[in-house]
């Protein structure tokens, strides 16, 4: 692209060219298939096999440039970037197509693999295919795509012209695999649960709302998956989990997105004590599989996964970090002077439980930096989990953290119908109190706990945060592919506004 010249520019010289080709009656759209049998990563990284050997690969040009009646391309495919090396001599009438070729065209090549003598493990192109043109305009290939609005707005143009981005989620996906491959060699059985319901329950949050016209009833967006997996349990079945999306409408900043990947399991007969034994074996298993390694570095933090993590209860957190000793404050009263002096923001609704909560929240959880484990939740905020039978005003809760992040929260599961129904009515008092994430009452749900819920131990964990975590990535958005943002009108905005720029390619000499 010419210095000053604008995409749009480019963008239309472009869509003559294609329709010149349609003319004369060689559409870049008429391919509906060609057989590849190698991908550039074969090439490269067994490279002393594949010398001398013919390939057939395919993938979008990245770059070209002319020497002569010789023209060098670079093919990206799924796995990576090689040399095109395309002689007239060796092409004859394929080196139409050659010509023909601008950034960000797919072609297919069928050649021999070769070193140039310049050192490039290339292919020597016998054929050479135009399968599909662009008309956009791909990001200058030096400086790359660096505008953040556009890189998550077009993923697409994003993974073409980043490869650090591919590795991120080639990482993501072996990562989830990892998930399973833990959970499965366990023996877990692997469920699915509804998205849309008539109470959005599991967690705390607000969820979004939709409407069945053919029902002509209300739904609601899960905002976690818990009470059906445990309904799961209820009915017989001993070990389930589920990895899939919520939805929460709610803030958006580095570590939180409209719609996220969370992972919930359900088992058993076991307590919370297991379920810790299963979260840091897990994430232990998964750092190991996908980096080689439990001690990892994040964003210049050294952080060590390996098990046992640390454990600490809430109140003594509270006490270390805030310097409250809640064990001699029995009031609410009490609890709510020490929370105004200080300087929290008192809700109408708070009780000592939701003040030692809150604490924790603003003083502590930044100290929480290695693998720990907090546990002793108030019962005010923990609607699901079982009393502690030493304390009924804390539960069987814990929530794992790392780098000051939390990424699992479980419980030794409430069972106790009576209970349950009594911590619902509770929430919707809170609710009609002000809070507006306070959980629902779910009377189906409280139906299932009555027909008989078994002891069980369950888990839940922000799979997103964990893949930001053992990717080293600073923003959500950079480990999921589509991040939620306002949409770029583009019937009335201006293309330009698009602009990234273009490398300029040389001329080919006839």
């Amino acid at each position: 692209m010419a210095k000053g010249e604008k995409t749009s520019e480019v963008r239309l010289r472009k869509l003559e060219k294609v329709q010149g080709l349609i003319d004369e009656g060689n559409s870049p759209y008429l391919a509906e298939k060609y057989d590849v049998d190698t991908y550039t990563s074969q090439i490269k990284d067994n490279f002393e096999e594949m010398e001398g050997k013919a390939v057939s690969l395919a993938g979008r040009v990245v770059s070209k440039r002319g020497h002569g009646k010789i023209t060098f391309m670079d093919l990206l495919d799924t796995y990576g970037q090689v040399q095109i090396f395309a002689k007239k001599d060796l092409l004859e009438e394929d080196y139409n197509n050659a010509k023909a070729v601008d950034t960000g065209d797919f072609i297919g090549v069928k050649g021999e693999v070769f070193r140039t003598q310049a050192g490039e493990i290339s292919v020597r192109a016998t054929e050479l295919k135009l399968l599909s043109k662009s008309v956009q305009v791909l990001p200058e290939k030096f400086h790359g795509l660096k505008n953040q609005d556009l890189r998550y707005r077009q993923r697409y143009v994003d993974l073409i012209v980043n490869p650090d981005v591919r590795e991120v989620f080639f990482k993501r996906s072996g990562i989830i695999r990892g998930i399973r491959e833990y959970l499965d060699n366990r023996g877990f059985l692997e469920v699915e649960t509804p998205i849309l319901g008539n109470v959005a329950g599991g967690a705390n949050a607000r969820p979004f709302l939709t409407h069945h016209n053919a029902l002509d009833i209300d739904l609601q967006m899960r905002i976690a998956n818990e009470l059906f997996l445990k309904r799961l349990i209820v009915g017989g079945f001993d070990k389930v989990y589920e990895m899939g999306k919520m939805f929460r409408n709610e803030g958006m900043d580095t570590r939180h997105n409209p719609e996220f990947t969370n992972m919930e399991l359900y088992q058993a007969y076991v307590d919370m004590d297991e379920m810790m034994v299963i979260t840091e074996e897990l994430f232990a298993y998964v750092a190991e599989k996908v980096l080689g390694t439990t001690k990892i570095n994040y964003q210049g933090q050294d952080l060590d996964l390996t098990p046992p993590w640390k454990r600490i209860k809430m109140e003594d957190a509270v006490k270390e970090y805030a310097g409250v000793d809640f064990s001699q404050i029995e009031t609410d009263e009490e609890a709510l002077a020490i929370a105004k002096e200080k300087g929290l923001e008192v809700e109408p609704f708070w009780t000592r439980g939701h003040v030692i909560s809150e604490m924790f929240e603003e003083f502590c959880e930044e100290h929480m930096i290695q693998p720990t484990f907090v546990t002793g939740h108030p019962v005010e905020v923990s609607p699901l989990a079982k009393r502690d039978p030493k304390d009924p005003r804390i539960t069987r809760r814990f929530e794992a953290f790392i780098n000051t992040w939390e990424l699992a929260n479980a419980f030794s599961e409430l069972n106790d119908p009576i209970d349950q129904r009594q911590r619902f009515e509770d929430q919707v008092k809170d609710r009609d109190a002000g809070d507006d994430e306070a959980h629902p009452m779910d009377y189906d749900f409280v139906n299932a706990i009555e027909v008989g819920l078994p002891p069980t131990g369950g888990l839940g964990i922000g799979v997103d945060r964990m893949i930001m975590l053992l990717t080293d990535q600073s923003s959500i958005r950079d480990i999921v592919f589509f991040p939620t943002m306002k949409p770029f009108d583009y019937e009335k905005g201006n293309q330009d506004e698009l602009d990234w720029g273009s490398e300029e390619e040389e001329e080919e000499e006839e």
